[in-house]
């Protein structure tokens, strides 16, 4: 079994115990920040699940919300919902007073996203999706909301809009203007999966497919990720419950570690120089690792992040562990963002039974990381 690596103390970005970082968070705790939701594609089940979120009473007391979108697909949602919330639009951030009794809405986009029919990959949903998005985006930036949470888009729909995206993550890196960002996803702490602070994985490749990872993976990159794991780990954990560093685990690309290179070389030439550099950084780190165990020992508490090579290696199995209690947060980028982690659900939108949960926990999740971030550096 190979040990975690540590560095000393004095060569890293963080000590064991971070005094500095757990003094800026206790004195951000009390704060409520404000966060901007977006509708996403008025075609799927974004615009029901955020009405479905607004009836729990705890996120109005952790954020003041307000959504971005059309307001009269909101009020399609509360009347399919039978919600007894209403519809008030705002003219700027500053006005949302969200309550469970009124969804504050800041227009985005134009009137044609109203005619979408549900469950249909329409350019005007992947248009009205990106509106959203970019008026969410650019408040975070002027710093008028302190993050966003986005309801899902399709990736069709935004294609046929002209907007050749793979996702939300390399759209956001793009509004943002930053050249590297990667997707965490993250299991907020709970019974019997992961430490104190939850369970999060990184994915060093994302959007692609499977015969390119090889060839898009290399130790700066991986390094990237150890990086962002180890710090959103760390403000992830508010109250203070992990007793030193974040201890990251980082998984294998080939079947077995790569079997001392019988399977592949990517281990010995890609994967242990970033570990061997993040452990120089201060970074408590381990791997790389086979990825069917190493898994099952972060979700029995082992550790409390995961580098993943790609998507399905680290989708598969923390969904397996927490589907609809995932949350989907952009690294990398110097505004906070989270989302639902599951997608727009054609086969289930604007039928009243999509679930909440996941809302709700990237709601959780944002107004943490906000509250952690605010009086420091995004």
């Amino acid at each position: 079994m190979q040990p975690f690596v540590h560095a000393p103390a004095a060569r890293g970005r963080y000590s064991c115990l971070p005094s500095a970082f757990n003094s800026v968070r206790m004195n951000t705790m009390d704060s409520k920040p404000r966060l901007a939701i977006t509708l996403g594609d008025p075609a799927g089940i974004g615009p029901e699940v955020i009405v479905a979120a607004w009836r729990h009473a705890a996120l109005h007391t952790e954020a003041d919300l307000l959504v971005t979108g059309r307001p009269e697909i909101l009020a399609r949602a509360i009347a399919l919902l039978n919600s007894p919330a209403r519809v008030v639009e705002i003219r700027t951030p500053a006005e949302a007073r969200s309550s469970l009794g009124e969804i504050p809405c800041l227009l985005a986009g134009s009137k044609d996203a109203v005619d979408v029919p549900p469950c249909v990959h329409d350019a005007r949903g992947g248009q009205a999706a990106y509106d959203a998005l970019n008026v969410a985006c650019r408040l975070a930036i002027k710093k008028q909301v302190a993050g966003i949470v986005t309801a899902p888009l399709s990736k069709a729909a935004l294609s046929a809009a002209g907007h050749d995206y793979p996702g939300h993550t390399e759209l956001l890196a793009d509004m943002c203007g930053v050249d590297d960002s990667a997707m965490m996803l993250y299991l907020p702490p709970q019974d019997g999966v992961g430490g104190p602070a939850g369970l999060g994985v990184v994915h060093a490749t994302l959007h692609m497919a499977l015969r390119d990872v090889p060839h898009q993976l290399n130790t700066a990159r991986i390094l990237a990720c150890a990086k962002w794991a180890d710090d959103v780990m760390r403000r992830l954990d508010v109250e203070g419950h992990m007793p030193g560093a974040p201890r990251i685990g980082v998984c294998s690309l080939n079947p077995h570690a790569g079997e001392q290179g019988l399977f592949g070389d990517e281990e010995q030439r890609i994967i242990e120089p970033a570990i061997q550099q993040a452990a120089a950084a201060g970074i408590c780190i381990q791997g790389p690792l086979p990825a069917d165990t190493l898994m099952m020992r972060a979700r029995d508490g082992e550790f409390d992040a995961v580098v993943a090579m790609f998507h399905d290696q680290g989708h598969v199995a923390l969904k397996l562990l927490g589907m609809h209690r995932a949350v989907n947060i952009t690294l990398g980028l110097p505004i906070v963002r989270t989302s639902v982690a599951h997608g727009t659900a054609f086969d289930r939108a604007w039928q009243g039974t999509a679930e909440c949960e996941g809302m709700i926990a990237a709601v959780r999740v944002a107004a943490r990381l906000a509250r952690a971030t605010q009086g420091t550096p995004a």
